[in-house]
């Protein structure tokens, strides 16, 4: 193992990690903004009760997601100063964006959300709950359009080595990153619908209190909702990726040589004859390109190498990707019509739902595996290699040993989070603050 796999490895262990606060953040951000509007609109205090509980777990989720996403930006110069000196001058316009725009709107209208429940009138206070979790939203657009070009590059030329951004428009417009985005952020609704209806599933197993049952509701809508788009979105990410990145689709299935009626692999040796062919191109007899077809292909276009990646991991992080979100989706399709027609949630689906607690997280990690894992050995497609990319200076034992630290103060920090959203999950919802008649103003919330 050299200074290379190492410097891989940290880099997939530390975006992994930070992966799991950010879907998270962007769709509790909006349930917690509807909740906030539930009470709004008819002023009932169980809506208020879990505005502030899922507040709170927002906000400490919220924390974590910053702190771990400083790290990636260390690696860049730490790891990867080749690749920086090569894609800084595209993704420096998107990232600023994001870092400008995006995050200082969330941020800031955070801030207020958070100290403004005594101070700002009540629309107002509303506004900023909503102005965050939008800002959250385009935060994430910013950074997946960044993603989406290392992908599929567009709007550029290099110049001296370097990628020369030359239409800012094509690279936001991308066509991977309009897949990609809505793709991405539907499967974050996901994950902050499991992680709501599991903390349901919890107090509706202790309680029968309607607030509960009414919180789980919005979260099953929400997640059936985004499993529809997810759904969606990933066929015509699939479409793409035929046009794009034919070397990721042949390696997600298992596909070996050029193939015309290609099936579609359910595990090895289950197939579906020309499915593939179908979501690929809506034509079930087309051609798919195999994946030791294209490595002759790669060798006459970019010359001797191995450009087939990691032929298990691309393969089974697809199933698993598409096996935890459809049970996800799944469960709460089940659950929307037990509860119909105001029916209570039954105890056994309650018990479901926290011992799915896991499952779509484990769903988009899965899918970010496929996603960057696919795209080896390439850090930019078609141009950098991920061999050229890292640090010339970096020596094993300083990758090493970043390495070490990093595992480590994360693996404190997963602890941390853990134990301190549990606390706050047994603790339950808080009543509200009554002040005299006179001067009753909006409850208070301290943070």
């Amino acid at each position: 193992m050299d200074a290379l796999d190492l410097a891989r490895w940290q880099f997939g262990v530390t975006t992994v990690y930070h992966f799991l606060f950010v879907p998270l953040t962007i769709g509790l951000g909006v349930f917690v903004a509807g909740l906030q509007t539930a009470w709004h609109r008819t002023g009932k205090d169980q809506y208020l009760k879990l505005t502030k509980f899922f507040g709170k777990l927002f906000l400490i989720n919220f924390a974590m997601g910053v702190v771990t996403g400083l790290v990636q930006e260390f690696q860049f110069g730490m790891n990867w100063s080749e690749y920086s000196t090569f894609v800084g001058d595209v993704f420096g316009a998107p990232l600023a964006m994001e870092a400008l725009l995006a995050f200082f709107m969330e941020s800031t209208f955070l801030g207020l959300w958070i100290f403004g429940w005594e101070r700002l009138p009540k629309k107002v206070h509303l506004a900023c709950i909503w102005a965050a979790a939008i800002g959250s939203n385009i935060s994430a657009y910013f950074i997946l359009a960044a993603n989406a070009w290392m992908k599929h590059p567009v709007g550029y030329q290099v110049v001296d080595g370097r990628a020369r951004m030359t239409d800012l428009w094509a690279v936001l417009t991308n066509s991977t990153a309009l897949a990609q985005v809505p793709h991405v952020v539907a499967a974050a609704f996901i994950v902050a619908g499991g992680f709501v209806l599991a903390v349901c599933g919890f107090w509706l197993l202790k309680t029968r209190d309607g607030m509960w049952r009414s919180a789980a509701r919005g979260a099953l809508v929400m997640t059936a909702l985004a499993g529809a788009l997810v759904g969606l979105t990933g066929d015509m990410s699939a479409k793409l990726m035929y046009e794009q990145q034919p070397m990721k689709l042949a390696s997600a299935e298992g596909l070996p040589h050029d193939t015309a009626g290609a099936p579609f692999s359910v595990v090895p040796g289950v197939e579906i004859p020309k499915v593939l062919s179908f979501l690929a191109t809506n034509d079930p007899g087309a051609t798919v390109q195999g994946v030791e077809d294209l490595q002759k292909r790669f060798e006459q276009q970019f010359g001797p190498g191995d450009y087939r990646p990691d032929q298990t991991i691309v393969f089974w992080s697809f199933r698993l990707m598409i096996g935890f979100g459809l049970v996800t989706a799944g469960l709460s399709v089940l659950g929307l019509w037990l509860t119909r027609r105001r029916r209570e949630l039954p105890g056994w689906l309650s018990r479901l739902f926290l011992l799915a607690l896991p499952l779509p997280l484990l769903a988009v990690t899965a899918g970010w595996l496929l996603s960057e894992i696919g795209r080896q050995p390439w850090t930019v497609a078609g141009e950098l290699l991920t061999a050229s990319s890292v640090s010339p200076g970096v020596s094993l034992a300083e990758v090493a040993t970043s390495l070490t630290i990093f595992t480590l103060l994360y693996g404190a920090l997963a602890v941390a989070e853990v134990v301190i959203m549990t606390r706050h999950v047994r603790k339950g919802v808080e009543e509200p603050e009554q002040a005299p008649a006179s001067e009753r103003l909006e409850p208070s919330l301290t943070y």
